[in-house]
């Protein structure tokens, strides 16, 4: 039997028709390039760092990130998600334990051969009921399928786990240039806009530093982006900030705001493996 996760927020995170959807993240995706100060056909990031809010209020920052995965657009293959669970808590990374997620843009098969390397993984579990609701995945589905012509798909929903436990996830599935990694998280929550600002730069500096030291009330998405740091130190990764700003700039008022950014992590020019 063919198993699917269903969408949970489609029509409140983001549209819910599929022509509308699609209309929606063109016009994202050419505002970035627009907005970009750097061109986006340069050599496409190892992995980025993208808000999960809904799109009316961090799509565009999100939006700065995918752009930049366009011109891998026929060479990425896989691309392993990480987001911070939300609703059901669970110990450790959770697999949903399904064949296939689906959006209003269509199907993605999961991949069920990256998978299989995390068997015996003792951090790694499968829980579909941890998936079922979870946003923070499933907002950056539409913009992979936007990006990207033909992947697969590893969904990992992070809970209580340390970062070494996600590191070791991520150097498992690491790869070369088919694979890309997404860790999707939010920044502060519910701060004055001027509170959110200073704690946001802050953090900013602090994932550019290469800190492992994120806590959850400087992003939603710390263990999966301390994760990250982890293994980016490893692999000689370096970030860079794209987007920095919150909910009181897009489309919510400045008296309690959440807080956005996009960051990519590029591969040193001579640890690029050339195809």
């Amino acid at each position: 039997m063919h198993t699917i996760r269903r969408p949970a927020v489609a029509g409140a995170f983001y549209p819910g028709s599929r022509q509308e959807l699609a209309e929606n993240i063109e016009m994202l995706l050419d505002a970035a390039v627009q907005d970009s100060d750097q061109s986006i056909d340069q050599a496409p990031p190892k992995a980025i760092v993208v808000p999960h809010a809904g799109y009316i209020y961090s799509g565009q920052t999100a939006a700065m990130a995918y752009a930049r995965l366009a011109a891998a657009r026929q060479t990425i293959k896989r691309v392993v998600l990480l987001g911070p669970v939300h609703r059901v808590p669970v110990r450790g990374l959770a697999l949903p334990g399904v064949d296939a997620f689906v959006t209003p843009l269509g199907e993605i098969e999961l991949d069920k051969a990256a998978i299989a390397l995390l068997a015996g993984m003792k951090q790694v579990v499968v829980s579909p009921a941890v998936h079922a609701q979870e946003h923070s995945l499933e907002v950056q589905l539409p913009f992979l399928q936007s990006v990207l012509d033909n992947f697969k798909l590893v969904p990992l929903a992070v809970g209580d786990a340390t970062p070494a436990e996600v590191a070791q996830v991520l150097d498992v599935l690491w790869g070369g240039p088919e694979t890309v990694i997404v860790v999707s998280s939010d920044l502060s929550h519910y701060l004055p806009y001027a509170d959110a600002k200073a704690v946001d730069q802050q953090t900013a500096q602090n994932i550019l530093g290469m800190k492992v030291s994120l806590t959850h009330s400087q992003a939603c998405g710390g263990t999966p982006v301390n994760g990250l740091v982890l293994a980016a130190r490893k692999h000689r990764l370096h970030p860079m900030l794209l987007d920095l700003c919150n909910s009181g700039d897009t489309a919510g008022d400045r008296s309690r705001v959440v807080g956005y950014a996009s960051f990519v992590f590029m591969e040193e020019a001579s640890h690029v493996r050339h195809t």
